[in-house]
């Protein structure tokens, strides 16, 4: 099992689908945890999901598009010690029809988002030479597919921020891996897409093991890794 005790770990997404069971497989691990949440509706997800155990998650409110609030959330915590950055967006639709707005979208709530928070994680873990960041891709980003060229590029664009950190911390006790979900098995994809196929979708309990791992001690010669998590589709 890959210990958490005591260590300080951020999740962002952490009151979404997959993010609630990251959040509550770290914390029985030992964890002390901090899940940013942009409003009172998101924190009544995270305390559905942990019920009393939620009292101990600190959730600060935060728009992590924004930078000044990224700096704010890292700058409250003790130290950190493990990044793992769930927050993304899902959109498709025809390249000749899809809006430079929509774009844009996409690119602020998953690449900016994810250079702000690697940038000041990172920025705190130098402080004490120790890190584990964590992000999501997709398998998208390695296997475009039709409609999905404005996610693709995004989670393509997280995969190369965060190998890039990789090489830039080769030298430092400070890793940075994605993981490569194909269909997560949520609620929300289920209503989405139908539940026919969704017994060969990952689970997230399946894919919080993996993320766990990649933010564990025990991870520490894997830097740079693209872990593909597929599912059976």
């Amino acid at each position: 099992m890959a210990a958490m005790q005591d260590r300080h770990v951020l999740i962002t997404g952490g009151s979404g689908g997959l993010g609630t069971a990251v959040t509550a497989l770290l914390l029985a691990r030992g964890g002390q945890i901090t899940v940013p949440v942009t409003d009172d509706r998101q924190a009544g997800y995270l305390t559905k999901a942990l019920g009393d155990d939620a009292a101990a998650v600190a959730q600060p409110r935060a728009d992590l598009r924004n930078e000044s609030d990224v700096q704010a959330v890292i700058d409250g915590m003790e130290r950190v010690d493990v990044a793992i950055h769930l927050v993304g967006g899902f959109a498709m639709g025809p390249t000749d029809t899809f809006s430079v707005d929509d774009l844009r979208g996409q690119l602020e709530l998953n690449v900016v988002t994810a250079f702000l928070v690697m940038k000041h994680a990172l920025r705190r873990m130098k402080e004490t030479g120790y890190g584990r960041i964590v992000t999501v891709g997709s398998r998208a980003a390695v296997e475009p597919a039709a409609e999905l060229a404005v996610y693709a590029a995004a989670k393509a664009a997280v995969v190369a921020l965060t190998r890039s950190v990789a090489e830039e911390t080769r030298e430092l006790d400070i890793t940075a891996n994605s993981v490569m979900p194909s269909v997560i098995d949520t609620p929300a994809n289920r209503q989405a897409m139908g539940d026919e196929q969704a017994h060969k979708w990952v689970t997230p309990a399946r894919l919080a093991e993996a993320i766990a791992y990649l933010a564990s001690e025990a991870a520490g010669d894997l830097r740079g890794t693209t872990l593909p998590v597929y599912g059976r589709v």
